[in-house]
């Protein structure tokens, strides 16, 4: 059995293009279908699961898939910090092509900037490279969610993004330092599969189309002198709120809409990075959700708004905090849930438990896009032996192969239930919630506009 991992979103279409032309067709892969694990019609020895790209070379690497399509960047962001890895980039496959580049506010550069110099990315590990290479004197690499371009200047001095070309770049508001990464989509094997496995019935077609890898290696900067000078600009009285983007931005406009309070430029769908609060002294960024409780907690926004699940997210990794959450806005609500197998013969986790030690199972596979909250929920519940494996989305195609127990949000079980999975346990109930600094020290015009935004979603709330 040859076991292949195929991306979801942009590299979807022109992979699926890719594997037909070579009569690997793979059933509704192309057509965009929402089933996780597919089949090849005409090789019942080919195992296909789709994930997102910066979840299969975790994949690849813990030897649960033999070969996988993914965009180099992913790879060379593992690599970079786990180089031992057995982690193969095999071929670039000549599609998906973008660069990743090192930017800085437009009109600076990275000797003139006041330490320490923060930097953002999705790339944390690259961006870490970079900034050792660079030696720069002291740094802050800040692990976003996306959305990395939206940061300089007011919360990051250089970022490490992904873009077309330099214009793109540019047309971020941002000057590109240099190019660290020529991009593409690639295939790469576990160095074992390779070893031990015959992987021709699928190796030696997409080899056909493949070019040799020559062109992956990371570029890093010499080292650069720095003047170590200067001050960042002082916000004085405006007081900064974080608004989300993708699915909390429609319940979280509703919110603000009801409390009276609206952005010109935020709405149900579409929005700019800096709206237009309409309310003197407040400041409003849109950025990943994600995001926010870190950057409250380090006092780059006074306030955000973000989804509970987050926020308790962030503490589980970060006990000492000072982020809480200020005000319930009793909106986009929804249950965290333990998802098990939907044939496991046990409807608690009690039972599970008493089943999975019967089976002899020598530790527990827990999946998440909550990482830290897999782990607490498992040292909660007292499992003997577990291994937390923090996953991008695609979720619900873990279990039962991947994982023993995903950690998913659950809304209406619909889902869940189209997987042939169930819910085992239900571990709290989230909604979204203002998230605030403990003793944040807000004093004078910022603590008046604190007040007074605060006071409107108090009220709406009521």
């Amino acid at each position: 059995m040859i076991k292949l991992a195929l991306p979801t979103g942009d590299l979807r279409t022109p992979t699926a293009e890719l594997l037909s032309s070579l009569g690997l067709r793979v059933e509704g892969y192309g057509e965009g279908s929402r089933q996780y694990r597919l089949n090849v019609p005409d090789n019942a020895d080919i195992r296909v699961r789709v994930f997102r790209e910066r979840d299969i070379p975790v994949q690849i690497a813990l030897g649960n898939y033999d070969l996988g399509v993914t965009s180099l960047s992913w790879v060379t962001e593992m690599n970079v910090r786990f180089p031992q890895q057995p982690l193969v980039p095999l071929s670039d496959l000549q599609f998906g092509r973008t660069a990743l580049f090192a930017a800085t506010s437009r009109g600076t550069s990275l000797a003139s900037l006041p330490t320490p110099i923060r930097i953002a990315s999705e790339y944390p590990n690259i961006a870490e490279a970079f900034a050792r290479a660079a030696r720069l004197p002291r740094y802050r690499v800040q692990a976003v969610a996306g959305a990395a371009e939206a940061y300089p200047p007011e919360d990051a001095d250089v970022v490490v993004i992904a873009a077309k070309d330099e214009a793109a770049v540019r047309a971020h508001g941002l000057d590109p330092i240099m190019q660290l990464l020529d991009n593409s989509a690639w295939l790469v094997a576990n160095a074992r599969s390779l070893a031990t496995k015959d992987l021709a019935p699928v190796l030696s077609r997409l080899r056909e189309a493949a070019s040799a890898a020559t062109n992956g290696a990371l570029h890093l900067p010499s080292p650069v002198t720095t003047n170590g000078s200067g001050s960042r600009s002082v916000r004085g009285d405006t007081l900064r709120l974080a608004v989300p983007d993708g699915h909390q931005q429609r319940h979280v406009h509703e919110a603000l809409a009801k409390a009276g309070i609206t952005f010109d430029g935020y709405e149900e769908k579409t929005f700019v990075r800096r709206p237009k609060s309409g309310i003197d002294g407040l400041e409003v960024k849109v950025i990943r959700p994600q995001d926010m409780p870190q950057l409250v907690a380090l006092g780059e926004f006074d306030i955000a708004i973000t989804g509970l699940d987050l926020l308790n997210e962030h503490l589980y990794a970060f006990p000492s905090s000072p982020a809480h959450a200020a005000l319930d806005l009793q909106c986009s609500q929804y249950n965290l849930s333990a998802v098990v197998d939907g044939a496991l013969p046990a409807d608690n986790l009690a039972d599970a438990m008493q089943y999975w030690r019967s089976q002899n199972k020598q530790a527990l596979i827990v999946c998440s896009e909550f990482a830290a909250t897999a782990d607490h929920y498992a040292r909660s519940r007292h499992f003997w032996r577990y291994q937390v494996i923090p996953i991008a989305g695609a979720s619900e195609g873990f279990v039962p192969e991947d994982a023993d127990i995903l950690i998913e949000g659950t809304e209406t079980g619909r889902t869940i239930a189209e997987n042939n999975l169930k819910i085992l346990d239900t571990i709290y109930r989230s909604t979204t919630c203002l998230v605030a600094r403990r003793e944040a020290g807000l004093e004078g015009r910022r603590r008046e506009v604190y007040e007074q935004v605060f006071g409107m979603l108090q009220a709406s709330v009521a």
